[in-house]
């Protein structure tokens, strides 16, 4: 058993006293096709990365869940009301409160359990600690109470229902699926109730580059309300056509109505829902180029999705800031630092969070110490694919 596991158990019986407790495990996860494509029903290609958060956690036999995470306080909340409660939001309670309410709606007997968190995942950092934490909460819940017989789509879908409702945030599906399910998955939301998953086999280290994350240490909490007019701005045009989602719309009919739409939804919105046509069908090549090993195809989409991202989709800088716009000082020191070679590209939500850069092994060094001469020690980290999703740690 590994330091970290041991440390963990010691936290959790410090805490709760003695008992058997189990210990799951849920990755965090890279965008690497597809940017803000997932809540319009559309494709993208994502996966987990060896960076993850643990729970060991035991029924507790009342009716109470207590949760603490490294670093927080511990939540309590009692089961006798699984509703969403008014002044919740934004809170690790409400994620908590909304899957085991999604588990009880699937039938089964929720109980109050006790949980210590620990985790690796850079928070505010795009790899998406939230949706980790949601998965892992869901695993939680399957393996106490569940009989672990929910799937890594079912987890999936309890995650972002718990997030969309109870927390608050209008996300997408992506980030708990990949999560979820582990590896390289290309996932098509055209039915987001049963996403279809196909996995993607390729390494990135036999290409000879290294998956680099700059986490820019920006703080996501008060960014809710810039993330949610994307899908805001993009609902409005798709409801120009009696529709819900881009997905629905024939891009076609989007072009010619771009006069009409520019009256009614702005011009912002029209600029988003392009990067949303063309980052869509950007996912096949990228997938396609990835099969067929044509790395440099794969690595000038990159550079298109992150250069659509930017002057389209508008996920860069938060609107209205001057004075901290991190996002775009690292976009451009990857541009002098690469010069040419490897790709990069604003990663996930956007608005500060996280840079993606692939960069060719020669130029690791290099490049890790440029990004870091400005956004400090320990922010170039290079991440690795993990095989597996969520799990069950066997203890020995």
């Amino acid at each position: 058993m590994d330091q970290r596991i041991q440390a963990l158990l010691r936290k959790y019986h410090s805490l709760f006293g003695g008992g058997e407790a189990r210990v799951w495990s849920a990755p965090g996860r890279t965008e690497i096709g597809g940017n803000h494509t997932d809540h319009q029903h559309g494709r993208v290609l994502a996966a987990s990365v060896d960076m993850d958060m643990l729970a060991a956690a035991a029924a507790n036999g009342e009716n109470t869940v207590r949760v603490k995470s490294e670093g927080y306080d511990m939540i309590t909340l009692t089961l006798d009301s699984l509703a969403p409660v008014p002044g919740e939001e934004g809170t690790t309670t409400a994620l908590v409160r909304g899957i085991c309410a999604e588990a009880a709606a699937r039938g089964f007997a929720v109980g109050g359990f006790n949980a210590c968190v620990t985790s690796n995942v850079l928070q505010g950092s795009g790899l998406s600690s939230s949706a980790a934490f949601e998965v892992l909460m869901g695993a939680v819940v399957n393996g106490l109470f569940c009989g672990s017989s929910l799937t890594a789509t079912d987890l999936a879908i309890m995650g972002q229902k718990a997030e969309n409702v109870y927390f608050g945030k209008p996300c997408g599906l992506m980030d708990q699926m990949a999560s979820a399910w582990g590896g390289i998955i290309a996932i098509d939301f055209a039915d987001p109730a049963a996403p279809r998953v196909t996995p993607v086999d390729f390494d990135f280290a036999s290409a000879g580059h290294s998956l680099c994350m700059i986490n820019l240490k920006s703080d996501h909490a008060d960014l809710t309300e810039e993330y949610a007019a994307i899908p805001g701005e993009l609902g409005a045009v798709a409801a120009h056509f009696g529709k819900k989602v881009l997905r629905e719309v024939d891009e076609d009919a989007f072009y010619a109505a771009i006069p009409a739409l520019r009256r009614e939804t702005g011009d912002r919105a029209v600029l988003r829902a392009i990067h949303i046509y063309n980052d869509n069908r950007r996912v096949g090549q990228i997938v396609e180029a990835l099969r067929s090993g044509d790395f440099a195809r794969f690595l000038a989409l990159v550079r298109e999705s992150g250069r659509s991202s930017w002057v389209y989709l508008q996920n860069v800088t938060v609107c209205g800031s001057t004075r901290d716009e991190a996002a775009a000082i690292a976009l451009a020191l990857c541009e002098k630092a690469l010069g040419g070679r490897g790709a990069y590209r604003i990663h996930g939500g956007g608005f500060g969070g996280t840079v993606q850069a692939f960069v060719p092994d020669e130029l690791l060094e290099s490049f890790r110490a440029q990004i870091e001469a400005v956004f400090g020690e320990g922010s170039c980290c290079v991440m690795h694919i993990r095989p597996v999703g969520f799990t069950e740690i066997a203890l020995k």
